[in-house]
């Protein structure tokens, strides 16, 4: 079982630093304050003023800036600050040693799901949630209220409206999963990770309909649907079309795929590019239950 992090508590030191894309001082400054309303030490790292074309400072500067986060002991929990891209561009050249030492929470998403799940290919636990660049997005008060009770060690559970693509059953295993996009770059990779018997979710953000079925036919494919406990479909926000329409919507085509198979399945769930982007702990052991009056989400 993924090893769990200690939780936050009250005068702890926590760090943002921005493993991909750049950010401004305006929403780091938002989204310290945020964290000293909640009784926490910010460090704010090189990566969260540099700027390189697009990323938060050239790769070299934004693997030392999480590598000095991870290294230090009395940083408890590191904040990526936003996505885009340029995780996996680092992530080779980082050395866990320390961290292992001291375990501490990472928290963010989209680009992030490559941290995330290379941490839980090591066998740690992480937070898939809302980033410090949009922590005061309008809309967002309960995603953000969800990251904080899963950072200080507080219960999570999630209810959802019934779907009537979903499929009905009750499963457990441990969750795994984030941006569809990262989950299939990262096949084959040292951050892939097995999926069987656990909980997968997928989310997604301005992907084509045709990319979108892609990556669905490469993840059955490789076998990483064939033995879910469950799937969980977030988000699909601000899907593409080409100008020949491919035909079917983001969940028609998921759902092409998962009906392959006997798991449980629950679309429009509040994960992913939206301001509902509720925290889910990747690793975490959880019981989804998927029947007529809704889906359930709790951690076992």
């Amino acid at each position: 079982m993924p090893i769990t992090p200690p939780s936050l508590r009250p005068h702890d030191r926590v760090a943002i630093v921005s493993t991909a894309r750049k950010v401004s001082a305006e929403e780091m400054a938002a989204a310290v304050d945020i964290l000293r309303g909640w009784q926490l030490e910010v460090v704010l790292g090189e990566s969260t003023t540099a700027v390189h074309h697009q990323f938060a400072g050239d790769d070299e500067l934004r693997r030392r800036d999480l590598q000095q986060q991870l290294d230090a002991p009395d940083i408890r929990a590191i904040f990526c600050a936003r996505g885009g891209y340029g995780t996996t561009r680092i992530i080779d050249q980082l050395d866990f040693t320390g961290f292992v030492q001291h375990p501490k929470w990472i928290a963010g998403f989209s680009d992030i799901t490559a941290l995330h799940c290379h941490l839980l290919k090591m066998g740690y636990e992480s937070i898939h949630g809302v980033m410090p660049f949009i922590f005061n997005q309008a809309g967002g008060e309960e995603s953000l209220e969800s990251l904080h009770r899963a950072l200080f060690g507080e219960a999570l559970t999630y209810a959802v409206a019934p779907h009537p693509l979903n499929r009905p059953g009750t499963d457990s295993g441990e969750l795994i999963g984030g941006n569809l996009t990262l989950l299939q770059n990262l096949t084959g990779t040292a951050s892939d990770c097995p999926t069987a018997g656990r909980i997968l979710f997928v989310e997604d953000v301005a992907e084509y309909l045709m990319n979108i079925d892609r990556m669905m036919v490469h993840l059955d494919r490789t076998g990483k649907l064939q033995n879910l406990a469950g799937l969980v479909v977030g988000h699909f926000t601000d899907s593409q079309d080409n100008a020949v329409p491919f035909g079917q919507t983001a969940y028609e085509i998921i759902a092409t795929y998962a009906n392959k198979y006997g798991f449980p399945v629950a679309y429009g769930f509040p994960v992913g590019h939206e301001p509902q982007n509720m925290a889910l702990i990747c690793g975490r052991p959880a019981r989804l239950t998927v029947s007529s009056q809704g889906t359930e989400l709790s951690y076992c």
